[in-house]
Formats: structure tokens, sequence, C-alpha cells
């Protein structure tokens, strides 16, 4: 069984906001877990090639924009799920941050995070096998 505390876990600035760790690569799980802070106000280009994330918002209010210009508020109670690699925006309202519970699939390393300042979108890269 692992048990795990807010106060235990890793902490790694991811670009706009900080992602609390609770499941890694290392747990053999399959899956990583995280707590993930977005700041107030700022806007992530976001595509994850080589994994799949599901997200359930527990506070804060934001938007998530497909490439289309298709926009999908996020709230406390709503999820959502790339499940197609989507290249995405993350919104977080401009008055407070944004706070999600999210699932990586495949298992993060746990030091991963963003270059948002790049033109592209960012995407954590896979670890090649034994490093």
């Amino acid at each position: 069984m692992i048990i795990r505390t807010t106060e235990s876990v890793p902490s790694v600035e991811w670009g706009n906001g900080l992602s609390r760790r609770f499941l890694l690569h290392s747990d053999n799980m399959g899956y990583t877990l995280t707590d993930t802070t977005v700041r107030a106000g700022t806007r992530s280009r976001i595509e994850y090639r080589h994994h799949f994330e599901a997200c359930y918002c527990i506070a804060g209010n934001g938007e998530v924009v497909d490439l289309d210009g298709n926009s999908y508020p996020i709230q406390p109670g709503t999820m959502y799920a790339l499940d197609k690699n989507d290249p995405h925006f993350l919104i977080a309202a401009p008055d407070t941050d944004l706070r999600l519970v999210c699932v990586f699939s495949p298992a993060l390393h746990g030091d991963e995070h963003h270059s948002l300042d790049s033109t592209g979108f960012s995407s954590y890269q896979p670890r090649v096998s034994g490093v």
C-alpha cells in the first residue's frame, strides 16, 4: 500500500504552476496521479504527444480550448480527458488559481516540466529505457 500526503511528495514547477506528484513511474502503478495548480491568469500551450491525461477540477475556474477554437469551461466538478494527444490551451481565470487532480498514462518519472516560452506546443518527452 502507498500512502502519501501533500507535504511528502515532490513538487515540480511545470511552467505555469506547481505539480505535486503523488504516483510516479517508480511506484510501478502504470500511471501518475498529480495535484496540479495552474496560476491565475496564465495561458499554457500544451500537447502531450507521449501521454494521455485526464484532469478533474477541484477548485478555481478556467477553460480548455482546442485547436478549432472551441472553448470548454472548467470549474469544480468538471473533468476533461485528452484522449487523442489533443493540442490545447489551458487557461486559468485571471483572479484565481485553477486546481486539478490529473492522471497521466504512461506514468511520469517525476521531473518533467514544460517549455512554455517556445513557439510551439509544449510536451513532456519520453525517457529512454533505463535512464
